[in-house]
């Protein structure tokens, strides 16, 4: 992806447009679609690695007969990824394949996960428009540097191991960390490390409405409203998911366990009814919800992030892949108990769906799931948090969806933007 946008953002001036040289946001997307099969598919870097990786774990389809079923399997370490009617397929380690084969639930199939998984190093070459940490580092770099009017660069904090969970700021009278009293908007992508289909959506996202910022509706909301846009808030898992010569299917953060096990699920770490329903208490699980609430450094900064910006009224986290917009709750059963917020949760999540084609839901029609971010954020802050789950058919879906995901979800972007100043209009 760097080498392909780079030259888009180099040609920008500190002048607030691109200059009229450079690609139009039509051709990058192009660009974008157009490297898929261009280049060989890159050699395995290390597939005894890989092996050793992923032993015991597998793709596996089970009987789940209703949401209640699902919420039981997520407790039991159970990686759901995907429900079809009375079946559910996900990514399950060893010591879950005796439940999973018993009368409770019923095994439908299963494969060794590293038959299923792309070879690659890195990004495979057909996925190369897929930014990594440098490259997504870089690329917003260039972007504040380019439109340093209104836009800013910080950290939120550091990962587990020492990366930097970079923010970039849209502010006409405000940089960094300062204080504002403006309506704020943030956008989050990549809270699970294997979901980079989200990063692509938030960098681009940011791109294109510094692209367009003299457009009459992106200028107003670029003057009159405090946007934040994190694309990457798992660096440390997104990177170890590319690094070993092939895909992992990795989800968590990259904290080392007291069993010796690695990670813990951030989207069930956040204090909302924290490792209830729909968590493991299993380190080595997918779903691990950690020792305890905000046990986790990429957590925590959140937390101080979302307390810090009392101003904030929307949040978006993108998450994959299901094609919904979900709302609270999702650890909870029951509905939201303020009226008003239920109602504008419900028009504003059926006109995104309206702009991308996805099912708006409430969060735990689904299953229930608690220590969810966006849940707490709702909670603790009063901001109308949703979790975007984009399209495709699995984690890995390739350079040719990029570019309807991108334009599809930077039209409900602008429309959530369209209602930051007061969320309440639209009812």
């Amino acid at each position: 992806m760097y080498k392909l946008i780079l030259s888009l953002v180099l040609a920008v001036s500190a002048a607030p447009v691109f200059a009229a040289e450079t690609p139009s946001y039509d051709q990058l997307l192009g660009q974008l679609t157009s490297v898929q099969g261009e280049i060989p598919l890159a050699p395995v870097a290390d597939k005894a690695a890989f092996a050793a990786e992923t032993e015991g774990r597998y793709w596996v389809t089970v009987k789940a007969a209703d949401k209640r079923a699902r919420t039981k399997l997520l407790e039991a370490g159970f990686d759901i990824v995907e429900i079809n009617g009375d079946k559910v397929s996900g990514i399950a380690g060893p010591e879950l394949m005796g439940l999973l084969s018993s009368k409770s639930y019923g095994l439908v199939e299963k494969t060794a996960l590293a038959a299923l998984v792309p070879d690659t190093k890195d990004f495979p070459s057909q996925d190369a428009i897929y930014h990594n940490y440098q490259e997504t580092y870089d690329l917003l770099k260039q972007l504040a540097s380019a439109n340093s009017d209104i836009a800013s660069l910080f950290s939120i904090g550091k990962t587990v191991e020492g990366r930097d969970i970079w923010c970039l700021r849209l502010n006409s009278s405000v940089k960094g960390e300062g204080p504002s009293t403006k309506p704020g908007a943030f956008f989050m992508g990549n809270l699970h490390a294997r979901e980079h289909l989200t990063t692509e959506v938030s960098v681009l996202l940011a791109a294109w409405l510094l692209e367009h910022r003299n457009d009459a509706d992106v200028k107003k909301y670029l003057s009159t409203l405090d946007i934040y846009i994190a694309p990457m808030a798992n660096p440390d898992g997104s990177e170890y998911d590319i690094k070993t010569g092939s895909y992992q299917y990795y989800r968590k953060n990259m904290a080392k366990n007291a069993d010796k096990s690695r990670g813990v699920d951030l989207n069930r770490n956040f204090d909302s009814w924290w490792c209830e329903a729909g968590a493991s208490t299993y380190p080595g699980s997918d779903t691990y919800c950690g020792p305890r609430a905000f046990s986790e450094p990429e957590s925590q900064h959140l937390k101080r992030f979302f307390e810090g910006r009392r101003n904030l009224k929307t949040h978006i986290t993108y998450h994959s892949y299901a094609s919904e917009i979900l709302y609270p709750w999702g650890g909870n059963e029951a509905d939201v108990p303020n009226d008003k917020d239920k109602r504008a949760f419900i028009k504003i999540a059926t006109e995104m769906g309206k702009l991308t084609n996805y099912a708006p839901t409430k969060s735990s029609d689904m299953y229930v799931a608690t220590g969810d971010s966006a849940d707490w954020v709702y909670a603790a802050t009063g901001a109308l948090a949703f979790t975007f789950e984009l399209e495709g058919r699995g984690f890995y879906p390739g350079a040719a969806i990029v570019k309807g995901a991108v334009e599809r979800n930077i039209k409900a972007a602008v429309y959530l933007l369209s209602v930051t100043d007061d969320p309440y209009k639209v009812i």
